[in-house]
């Protein structure tokens, strides 16, 4: 089984050494020591989001303090191929479960994306406050799974600017149910690369306009279907994730 992980300071992670020392405070120690119930002795993991790791062995814990000392560091360097979800806003809590399966499987950044049938409209301080709680959800979905690396959040965007945003990306795909070839197809006929960016374009719950779907492939989105069935906007997303993990050697 592996190590309960922990954030601690990425100032003191990334200039720990073996045989030293680190402690754990506020909000975090008190989840290690009142919610998980660490104790001496205990092996945990220590992060900073930024893929390093230390493999620590438990001094003490109280709610206000955790101690450990360092056994062991290692780096988990970031992937060649940068999978981004870009998720489109979705009623309830569908974009949220997307968004936290899709940390737990792996991808390294997701775009919230403000597409013309989406029901959710962030706007002004509600964008900020929207991509606040999706960093919590990326953040404790990546605790949660034992993660180095959590995924950056990346700015809502209306489908214009995200048809900008596709200009800098190497291989976009739009997962759409009337596309002529499925996910792996696309893999297999236009082989990608070991290095850029493949972003998954996921639409809302009432599907990607035909509007935007010219927008998109303009951009350079290639169409894509997963699958026979038409998926949840909650599912798509992660169920993509999961097939390019594969086939990009990443599982």
């Amino acid at each position: 089984m592996t190590n309960q992980a922990f954030f601690g300071d990425p100032a003191d992670v990334q200039t720990a050494a073996a045989g030293g020392t680190l402690m754990l405070r506020g909000p975090e120690a008190h989840h290690a020591a009142a919610v998980k119930r660490v104790r001496p002795g205990e092996k945990i993991d220590v992060l900073d989001g930024e893929g390093h790791r230390l493999g620590c062995t438990i001094v003490e814990a109280t709610p206000d303090t955790v101690v450990v000392t360092v056994d062991m560091i290692s780096f988990d360097p970031p992937p060649a191929i940068r999978l981004v979800l870009v998720q489109a806003l979705a009623k309830g809590d569908r974009a949220e479960l997307a968004v936290e399966a899709a940390t737990e499987l792996g991808v390294d950044a997701v775009l919230p994306w403000q597409a013309d049938r989406s029901i959710v409209r962030w706007r002004a301080e509600k964008a900020g406050k929207g991509r606040i709680k999706w960093e919590s959800l990326v953040r404790a979905a990546s605790k949660q799974s034992r993660r180095s690396r959590v995924p950056e959040v990346l700015d809502v965007l209306d489908t214009k600017g995200l048809g900008r945003w596709l200009d800098g990306v190497e291989h976009p795909v739009v997962l759409h149910e009337e596309a002529s070839e499925s996910l792996a197809a696309y893999w297999r006929r236009r082989p990608v690369t070991r290095s850029g960016t493949l972003a998954v374009i996921v639409g809302p719950e009432g599907g990607i306009s035909p509007d935007e779907l010219d927008l998109l492939a303009n951009a350079g989105a290639v169409p894509a279907l997963l699958g026979v069935n038409v998926l949840r906007a909650s599912t798509a997303g992660p169920a993509a994730i999961a097939v390019l993990n594969h086939l990009a050697g990443r599982w």
